[in-house]
């Protein structure tokens, strides 16, 4: 078991379109065990090769309760329409967004073993939501995160809180791309932001996770 490094915004690999792969050998096997792990071990929905610092045309997803993976994956048809849902990212722990995506896609591609496979992917309660993962991890691959297709006015840091009866939860607050962006660059993050603290130790100043305390939830307005 690997767990890799993530790759965090503000990495040129993240904006990078990655290479296809002509051959799968034991290196890009290997790969994908190690973003598997790493994948379950940030309790991420998917993940693509350049998150974890690696420019080729690989990404690892859920689809339900089964674990894949995907070599050159293309998406080949789309249905059901678009749906505006929420959405995050390993590479920009602490926001969400919302973003339009198709309901159900086909996928096909190569597995680890170099089958060619082909998936249907449906965002419900059986495969939770696979179309919108592969859809998401697919724009990766090309360079393109999701903030590049945010819903105008969208996007909230994810607060960590006690509510009134002492109990953990979550505030949203909203904020823009340009405040995370330059958060991001300061490494000074608000407090409390719901982050991996595996993350969360690669991004902040130690001054700021000193700063880490309970706050009071607040009411915020958040555009639906």
């Amino acid at each position: 078991m690997a767990i890799l490094p993530i790759r965090i915004w503000g990495d040129p690999v993240l904006t990078r379109r990655a290479t296809a792969v002509d051959r799968i050998t034991a290196e890009e096997r290997k790969l994908i065990s190690d973003m598997m792990d790493t994948m379950k071990a940030a309790d991420g929905a998917g993940l693509a090769a350049p998150q974890v610092g690696v420019s080729k045309r690989i990404f690892v997803f859920r689809r339900g309760e089964e674990l894949l993976a995907l070599i050159n994956p293309k998406i080949t048809k789309r249905e059901g329409g678009r749906k505006v849902g929420n959405e995050g990212c390993l590479s920009i722990p602490g926001v969400q967004g919302k973003v339009a995506r198709h309901v159900r896609v086909v996928i096909t591609g190569r597995n680890e073993k170099g089958k060619v496979v082909e998936y249907e992917c449906e965002d419900g309660d059986e495969q939770g939501r696979a179309a919108t993962c592969v859809q998401h991890e697919l724009d990766h691959l090309d360079g393109v995160l999701y903030l590049d297709k945010l819903v105008p006015d969208t996007l909230v840091w994810v607060i960590e809180a006690l509510d009134e009866d002492g109990e953990e939860t979550v505030v949203l607050e909203e904020t823009t791309a340009e405040e995370v962006k330059e958060a991001y660059k300061q490494r000074r993050l608000p407090p409390n932001v719901h982050i991996p603290d595996t993350l969360r130790e690669r991004i902040e100043r130690p001054e700021s996770q000193a700063a880490r305390k309970p706050i009071k939830p607040k009411a915020v307005k958040v555009k639906a």
